[in-house]
Parts: structure tokens; C-alpha cells; sequence
């Protein structure tokens, strides 16, 4: 029995020896097979010239054409993931924004915010349509592209989109108009409350024409800042930065609401802007994972930072709430959550899981500062904070973009990355990014005010602008 054991194992020992042995010969079969190809070749060649056997210039030998490259191609499934982040970021605009922001208002003042939202946004996906997309993306330029796509001139439904190669061009269209809609709807939050309806269509029509397309432009289109390098993956500057910093230009024109300071302004419905909040950040899964263009890697990497920022930054908001009152509360979370969004925003796809955490838990803390000590500061009346969290958050994100893209931090940069380098790009592209938005949305209130007019008055402000405004009313009590 013994024996029979002791020649099973040898039998198996050898086995094995004989697998390993052929493994690594196979391992090395292509390079041996590689080395008789290179002495095929040294025994074969032409051998030296004679002076009776000249050897032929260079510049005659025959050499074989360059493969063509493959023509772009429809791709079915990045295709249907860019439609899919369509009516994601659709999603986050109606009815997200509009909830988050209806809640945090007065219950005399629902409707109104309501309609602002959803009025804003079917305007600018109409103008977007007709003029937008062309000055944005209809070719080259330091700052606009051209009018060669107005009213969408020239694409069909087979057309090829020249940025993103593999969707419909017709598709890469109705994306970039949810952003540039809810980039407007977002400064809705600064001003509510005390604005006339037609003052915010009008606005929003200016500042969407010189503000939000020369910046998409810049930064997407291969305009300036595109040139200079700058980073901002689905829309640090282009949205949240600019539409920041209209917002605080706005509530400074128009001035605080009747009663700011001295009477309660809390939000009268926190469920519906939890809800709101909820469907922002199932939304922007699209927006962030959406601005990869394609069903690939980077949208997986986009999707899971924005999951990590937001977590941590619900996170880090109500910690410091707990530090500083002594409770967390849901507005705290809320806000937090979206202060992870639009901080990851810019970096979505730059940065590693790692780096998003810690991005996202700079951003809660930073952000409730900026809605509080900040904001004091500031004095303006910025009803539902959309300095204090899109511009402060938007600021944040844009920044660290340059830090956590370093390979050595986690980053998706390549090896030779110079984070001093893009910290000073990024910066320039903040400040640029301020500078302008700030002089369009000042010059396009005073416009307003000149033409419309931007408050209404005493007693409409205090009867609510739901009844003032539109004849209607959220509640029935």
C-alpha cells in the first residue's frame, strides 16, 4: 500500500513538472519563435553592395501605405446610455430643482417657484434649439462658436456627432440643452419669493445668451479655456460657478424679501425638498456619468464618485451641524447632498473613489460655512442659498479637480501630471468664470428692470406671488 502511494505521488510530481515545464516553454515560444524570425532575416538580407551592385537611395524603396483609420460608427448602446442621461438630467431639472426649491419656500409661494422652474426650462430648450447649440458648439472660436447650426441647420437623423462620434448627433443636441435649462433654473433659487414672472423669463433668455453659451463654449466647444487646459468634466464653471454667481449678483439688484431678518422665513415642506433632493441626485447620474459620452469605464467611474462625494458630504454637513447646534437636521442633509453633487461635478471622471470622499468631505464643511458665516458676510438675501452651496461647491470642486487627478492621489491623469501647474489653470478658469457671469447677469438685471421691471409690488410680495402672480394656490386649507 505503501508503495503504491509512494509511486501515485511520484507519478504526480512528475505530472506537474511536466505542466509547468510546458507552460514555460509556451511563455517562451513567441520569443524564440521571434529570434528565428530576426536570423531568417539577418541570413536572408541583400548582402553588401559591390561596386558593380549599387544599393538603391532610401527614397525609392517601396513603402506600404498607412492603414486608413476606421470611420466613425454608430454605437447602439452608448446611444441609448446618452438618451438614458437625457431624461436623467430632465429628471433632476422637473421635477427635482422644482420640489427641493418649492419646499424651502413659503406655502403662499410654492406655485410660483413651481413655475419658474418649469417655465425657465422649456424656454431655454427651445432657445438652445434655435440659436444655442450653434454659438456652443456649431464650430470653432476663442469665446462663441458660429451661426452655421442655427435652428439645427444641417444634422439628420443619421448625422454623426463631431464631438462624441458614436451617437446621433440629434442626441448629443437635447443633452447639452438639459444643461444649459436647469443651469438657468438654478438661479431661480436666489430671487424667489419678491420677482416678477416675466422679469425671470426675460433674465434667463439674456444670461443664457451671454453668459451660460460663451462659457459652455470656452470650456466644452474648444474655446479659450478648452485651449488653456482646463478640466471640468460635466460642468463646475460652465453651471454651478456661473449660475452661483448670478445668483448673488441677482439677490443683491433685487434686494431682500419684505420682512428678511425680522420675520420667519422657514421652509414650509422639508418631505417635498427631501424628495427633491432624492431625485437631484438619482438625476445626476446622468450628468455626471452621462458627460463620459459613451457606455464605458469613465461613466462607471464618474457614477461611483458621485455616489462616494454626495455620501460623504451629507456626511461631513451634518457633523458640522451637530458641532455647531448640537443636531443634525434634514435641510443639513439635503443641502449636504447636493453640496457632494455639484462638487464632483468638475472631477467626476478625473478623479479616483478615494479622492471623491475627501472632496466630498471638504465640500459639506466648506459649503455650510458658505450658507451661513459666509452668507452673513455677503448680507444678500439668497433665498434658497444658491451661492452658498452651486457657487461656493462649484468653486471647491473646480479646485480640488487639480489636486485628486494626481496619479499619485488616486488620480485618472497621466504620469507626467504638474498639479501646480493645472491648480493655476483651474484657478484662472474660476476666476474667469466669476468675472464674467458676474458683469452679464448685473447688466442683464438692470435691462430687465429698465424693460419690466424686477419686483413686484408691496402687497403682491405680501399676499404671496402663487395668487399674485399666476391666480392659483398650492393649499387649500
Amino acid at each position: 500500500m505503501k508503495k503504491q502511494i509512494a509511486r501515485l505521488l511520484a507519478a504526480s510530481a512528475l505530472l506537474f513538472a511536466m505542466g509547468f515545464s510546458h507552460t514555460a516553454l509556451a511563455a517562451d515560444e513567441p520569443a524564440l519563435k521571434a529570434e528565428a524570425t530576426v536570423t531568417a532575416q539577418a541570413d536572408t538580407a541583400t548582402p553588401p553592395a559591390t561596386a558593380s551592385e549599387p544599393t538603391p537611395p532610401a527614397a525609392t524603396e517601396a513603402k506600404p501605405d498607412p492603414a486608413p483609420a476606421a470611420a466613425p460608427a454608430l454605437d447602439s448602446g452608448d446611444t441609448a446610455w446618452m438618451l438614458t442621461s437625457t431624461m436623467l438630467v430632465i429628471l433632476m431639472t422637473i421635477p427635482g430643482l422644482a420640489l427641493f426649491y418649492g419646499g424651502l419656500g413659503r406655502a403662499k409661494n410654492m406655485l410660483s417657484v413651481l413655475m419658474q422652474v418649469f417655465v425657465v426650462f422649456s424656454l431655454i430648450t427651445l432657445l438652445w434649439a434655435i440659436y444655442g447649440y450653434s454659438l456652443a458648439f456649431g464650430g470653432e472660436g476663442t469665446f462663441v462658436a458660429g451661426f452655421d447650426k442655427l435652428f439645427l441647420k444641417g444634422i439628420a437623423a443619421n448625422t454623426l456627432s463631431s464631438a462624441l462620434p458614436t451617437i446621433p448627433e440629434f442626441v448629443f443636441v437635447i443633452f447639452q440643452a438639459t444643461f444649459a435649462a436647469i443651469t438657468c433654473a438654478l438661479i431661480v433659487g436666489s430671487f424667489a419669493e419678491r420677482i416678477k414672472f416675466s422679469a425671470v423669463l426675460l433674465f434667463s433668455a439674456l444670461w443664457f445668451t451671454f453668459s451660460y453659451i460663451p462659457l459652455a463654449h470656452m470650456v466644452w466647444g474648444g474655446g479659450l479655456l478648452a485651449q488653456d487646459g482646463a478640466l471640468d468634466f460635466a460642468g463646475g464653471t460652465v453651471v454651478h460657478i456661473n449660475a452661483g454667481v448670478a445668483a448673488l449678483v441677482g439677490a443683491y439688484v433685487i434686494g431682500k424679501r419684505i420682512g428678511y431678518g425680522k420675520e420667519a422665513m422657514t421652509p414650509h415642506n422639508l418631505t417635498l425638498t427631501m424628495v427633491g433632493a432624492s431625485l437631484l441626485w438619482v438625476g445626476w447620474f446622468g450628468f455626471n456619468a452621462g458627460s463620459a459620452g459613451a457606455a464605458n469605464g469613465v461613466a462607471g467611474l464618474a457614477f461611483i464618485n458621485t455616489v462616494f462625494a454626495t455620501a460623504a458630504a451629507t456626511l461631513s454637513w451634518i457633523a458640522g451641524e451637530a458641532v455647531s447646534k448640537g443636531k443634525g437636521s434634514m435641510l443639513g442633509a439635503a443641502s449636504g447632498a447636493v453640496a457632494g453633487l455639484v462638487a464632483i461635478t468638475p472631477a467626476a471622471g478625473f478623479v479616483g473613489p478615494m479622492g471623491s470622499i475627501v472632496l466630498g468631505l471638504v465640500a459639506g464643511i466648506v459649503c455650510l460655512w458658505g450658507v451661513n458665516g459666509l452668507k452673513r458676510m455677503l448680507g444678500a438675501d439668497d433665498a434658497f442659498d444658491v451661492f452658498g452651496v452651486h457657487g461656493v461647491g462649484g468653486i471647491v470642486g473646480a479646485l480640488l479637480t487639480a489636486v485628486f487627478a494626481a496619479p499619485a492621489l488616486g488620480g485618472m491623469q497621466a504620469d507626467d501630471y504638474a498639479m501646480g501647474h493645472q491648480l493655476w489653470v483651474q484657478l484662472k478658469s474660476v476666476l474667469l468664470t466669476l468675472a464674467w457671469s458676474g458683469v452679464v447677469a448685473f447688466v442683464a438685471f438692470k435691462l430687465v428692470d429698465m424693460i419690466v421691471g424686477l419686483r413686484v409690488t408691496e402687497e403682491e410680495e405680501r399676499e404671496g406671488l402663487d395668487i399674485s402672480s399666476h391666480g392659483e394656490s398650492a393649499y387649500h386649507f
